[in-house]
């Protein structure tokens, strides 16, 4: 349930705690799951005035996210700049919550499952990589691809359902590879497996990036089997527990793995306002992004549509840096990784490449 009314907040709240505690009374084992304003969408007033129950470890605070919750932003603007302006507005009014410790709940987000509709297409990789960096859980609307009856109409077709209109088949299954990685938290009570580690999401696929070996490029693969990624405060992405760091080489070139991490083409910036754009310099100083080539293999090339231009698509360039304990299932270090960390000049190569 969601109010509508922002000008009657403190009345609305005052509701709230007594509804909880109604809730609570009936079944002291059940979530309450308290709801926001605005069609579901702010929860500001709780900044000033945080629910005072009489139980704990059982509050989850819900909202509603959906490209149109910003109206046509997402169409007539910059994928980049309506994104941060989004995200930093979600975090304004419900997203601080998280930031307190407490619980939130994104009980309804969905798109357009047939892809013809920008300003959804554009949203949701946005949202995907705030679910991601964020970690919060959610609800998708809708499984159902139709309606028995709805607003006068037999049979009516829902085009956010995950099926299609006669439930035979998956709408868009394109749609569901983008969610699976976030169908599973990446942190967490019962998720703490191993130490705290970096994964590099691109949410436009929902895949990670993998390397194999040495020898093979990187590319895009199951973030289940993603292994661990460190982010330096000197801004090296390298592989946790070894030497190697992720670097740039000329534009339009597969990214690749080296173990001199000193120079600025093993330096990794988050840009432009979305901040999922991975800058560094190619060798020649030529900046250049972290982007997916053919058969999603991991390239760089010019950053594109960081800015003003609305018809520009960046989201081949989209990676997320986010923190996770998950166990990967590549428990394994290659035996190249090994005989290169133990080859007799390691001494020399470390006083030029630093600790990363």
């Amino acid at each position: 349930m969601s109010f509508e009314a922002p000008n009657r907040t403190s009345m609305i709240a005052s509701y709230m705690q007594k509804g909880a505690e109604a809730v609570h009374s009936a079944n002291p084992d059940v979530i309450v799951i308290l709801s926001g304003l605005n069609y579901d969408k702010d929860l500001s007033f709780l900044r000033n005035r945080p629910v005072d129950l009489t139980f704990s470890g059982k509050i989850m605070f819900e909202v509603h996210w959906y490209g149109f919750t910003d109206g046509q932003a997402w169409k007539n603007g910059n994928s980049n700049q309506v994104c941060g302006r989004v995200v930093d507005n979600m975090m304004r009014i419900s997203g601080f919550l998280l930031d307190q410790g407490w619980p939130l709940f994104v009980s309804e987000f969905g798109v357009d499952q047939r892809g013809t509709n920008v300003n959804d297409n554009r949203y949701l990789g946005c949202f995907l990589g705030a679910a991601a960096e964020l970690d919060f859980d959610w609800a998708l609307w809708t499984l159902v691809g139709s309606y028995y009856f709805r607003q006068g109409v037999i049979g009516m077709n829902e085009y956010y359902g995950v099926l299609n209109w006669d439930w035979r088949e998956t709408r868009n299954s394109t749609f569901l590879q983008q969610i699976s990685a976030l169908q599973s938290p990446f942190r967490g009570p019962g998720v703490s497996k191993v130490h705290l580690h970096k994964v590099i999401f691109h949410p436009s696929t929902g895949l990670c990036v993998l390397r194999k070996s040495m020898m093979d490029p990187l590319r895009l693969g199951p973030c289940t089997e993603s292994e661990a990624w460190n982010y330096s405060p000197q801004k090296i992405l390298s592989v946790k527990g070894t030497y190697f760091c992720l670097q740039t080489d000329d534009l339009a070139k597969p990214a690749k793995l080296g173990i001199i991490c000193t120079d600025s083409n093993s330096k990794w910036e988050t840009i432009s306002d979305s901040k999922m754009h991975l800058s560094s310099k190619a060798p020649n100083g030529t900046a250049v992004c972290l982007d997916i080539g053919f058969n999603n293999t991991i390239v760089t090339g010019n950053c594109k549509c960081l800015s003003k231009d609305n018809s520009c698509d960046p989201e081949s360039q989209w990676f997320k840096l986010v923190n996770s304990t998950r166990r990967s299932t590549m428990t394994k270090t290659s035996s190249l990784f090994s005989s290169i960390l133990n080859f007799p000049a390691r001494d020399f190569l470390w006083k030029f490449s630093g600790s990363v």
